[in-house]
């Protein structure tokens, strides 16, 4: 599997948000929402070897992480609402401390979680761990670029430096997609349209 994780650093932790204002009733969820649909969706098709968490810090209950996985993923329309109706039900599970992901309708899952758990378990996930930041390496100077990577990137305010150090602490290859600012769902179209190229040849 290709794992992108997205870090929503206001992204509602609770499902009382309006589906007709994700920018602010849900602290910029439309920015995830845009990430879910760049990670996951082809034309006429949907990608099944990609999964995309992202790690919601936002209120009342920061630390929740909500899984999509492609290859078990269903009721997904390419819009911003689907995706945002999907994570709501995700939010109205019970969610409990410890870890325990519990699945709020076919192929997306939830859990309490920390970042350097979610980081532990995707960088021990015997692949290839990338970070992108702006100041990173060229992608197209990375002499082998794994379509089986993680990609770990922020929102549209980046990575907290708490958040920073926590994800180099694992010690990710730190990629640059552009000499410019990219929106993140942008990056991550980019990113797949590179990988795509490496594996079809």
């Amino acid at each position: 599997m290709r794992d992108f994780l997205i870090i929503g650093n206001r992204a509602l932790t609770s499902p009382d948000f309006s589906l007709n204002d994700l920018p602010g009733s849900a602290g910029r969820m439309d920015v995830l929402c845009r990430c879910i649909n760049s990670a996951l969706f082809l034309s006429h098709d949907m990608r099944r070897d990609v999964q995309i968490h992202l790690f919601l810090q936002g209120p009342p209950n920061p630390g929740i992480a909500i899984r999509f996985n492609g290859s078990e993923l269903k009721y997904l329309n390419p819009d911003e609402r689907s995706a945002a109706s999907l994570i709501k039900k995700a939010l109205n599970k019970d969610i409990m401390d410890g870890n325990l992901e519990l699945e709020s309708t076919p192929g997306v899952w939830v859990r309490k979680t920390s970042l350097n758990t979610i980081m532990t378990e995707l960088s021990s996930a015997d692949k290839p761990l990338y970070y992108l930041r702006e100041d990173g390496t060229d992608i197209r100077k990375i002499s082998i670029l794994s379509g089986k990577g993680t990609y770990v990137l922020g929102d549209d305010q980046g990575l907290t430096s708490e958040n920073e150090l926590i994800v180099l602490n694992h010690k990710p290859t730190i990629l640059s997609l552009s000499p410019i600012s990219l929106h993140s769902d942008h990056c991550i179209t980019i990113l797949n349209n590179e990988i795509d190229r490496v594996e079809l040849g």
